[in-house]
């Protein structure tokens, strides 16, 4: 009868503390400024006054305001949502187009204000 041998016990490993990484020196985090350019007032056209009033109006309060009237008119596609269907008042701003995307609307809005 021959003899199983059995398999010496392995020994554990002795447990390695983790490198200690040398934090880096955050620099005095500036405060941003905003660019001047998106904060310039810009006057809407007729077309897009009606939409969100004749009030010179930086770019990005313009998209925020015609955002807050596509929601309040519920506008949005229902299917997909990033495709805004024009009423009569965004007719003209869309440039006669019934439906455009969310990432359009930026080149449409970009033509009524001056």
């Amino acid at each position: 009868m021959a003899t199983a041998k059995k398999a010496p016990a392995k020994k554990a490993a002795p447990a390695k503390a983790p490198a200690k990484k040398a934090a880096a020196p955050k620099a005095a985090a500036a405060k941003r400024t905003p660019n001047a350019a998106f904060m310039k007032a810009l006057t809407p056209s007729a077309d897009l006054a009606k939409v969100i009033g004749a009030k010179p109006v930086p770019r990005t309060e313009a998209v925020k305001q015609i955002w807050v009237y596509i929601k309040k008119h519920n506008l949005q596609d229902a299917k997909n949502k990033r495709n805004i269907n024009a009423d009569a008042n965004l007719l003209p701003v869309f440039g006669g187009k019934k439906q455009v995307s969310m990432f359009e609307m930026a080149k449409f809005l970009s033509a009524h204000l001056s």
